[in-house]
């Protein structure tokens, strides 16, 4: 189930991802001149670039090779890696590791945070936005829908969409402080009349994969038209995102 990435079609309709969260650089991470700093996920980069002109020292980190590839060609001064991040390889490296809309993607979470406390050093901060719990309920409740209606077994979850208290537990047993938590609902346009179903081709086609093409264009016909009274207001999609923020600290146990 691996969600395939168009790094042009993610910034021409769904720039609102990162665009939406750049008070989270500014006043949640508030990176200072000459702190290392990871950004987990970074997608296309703009917020790793965003990062970067506080004269912070930034690394972005993306699993995608094609979003690597297209952040490295859009902002060549600051380093890119394709690094997954169950995988990451960082000993106390890092001030700060920053991540947006990115870990709801790196199941299971529970490693993925146990390698951020080791990458980060003693005193340094993890800042995440996340989706969190009813993150796109109205677009999952429609795909399920539209697979019973069609007599189509349910679909595996690609994402994982954590309460705030799932969130502090998973940080905790990772041996991180949680400092502050901020669940809200953000209602996000999707561009154009097709809006629905351009957001399910670009963030639910490894979700749909198992799908044969006959089924899969069923299923978007079917998904859109139960989502349709519930997310259309006459002249956009207005797509329930509800983001979940934390910021949590690996202890300093200096004396």
């Amino acid at each position: 189930m691996k969600t395939t990435w168009d790094a042009s079609e993610y910034r021409r309709r769904h720039a609102f991802v990162y665009r939406s969260s750049q008070d989270l650089v500014d006043d949640w991470l508030a990176p200072s001149a000459g702190e290392r700093v990871l950004d987990l996920g970074c997608g296309s980069g703009e917020l790793t670039a965003l990062i970067a002109r506080s004269g912070a020292h930034v690394k972005g980190m993306d699993a995608s090779a094609d979003m690597i590839a297209a952040a490295r060609t859009a902002h060549p001064h600051v380093t890119f890696e394709v690094q997954d991040a169950h995988t990451l390889q960082a000993t106390a490296s890092f001030d700060a590791v920053f991540s947006n809309a990115a870990l709801h993607w790196m199941r299971p979470l529970d490693s993925v945070f146990g390698r951020v406390h080791g990458a980060l050093r003693p005193g340094g901060r993890l800042v995440l936005e996340m989706g969190g719990q009813g993150n796109v309920q109205v677009t999952l409740d429609a795909v399920a829908h539209a697979c019973r209606a069609l007599g189509l077994p349910d679909l595996p979850l690609p994402w994982e969409f954590p309460s705030t208290a799932q969130l502090a537990r998973l940080l905790e047993d990772a041996g991180l402080q949680v400092r502050q938590t901020l669940w809200f609902p953000r209602p996000s346009p999707l561009q154009g009349e097709d809006g629905f179903r351009a957001w399910l081709a670009t963030f639910g086609s490894g979700w749909l994969s198992p799908l044969a093409p006959d089924e899969r264009a069923a299923v978007l016909e079917r998904a859109e038209a139960y989502a349709r009274p519930r997310l259309w207001n006459g002249e956009t999609w207005q797509s329930d995102y509800c983001r979940l923020r934390a910021v949590a600290t690996r202890p300093d146990l200096r004396p």
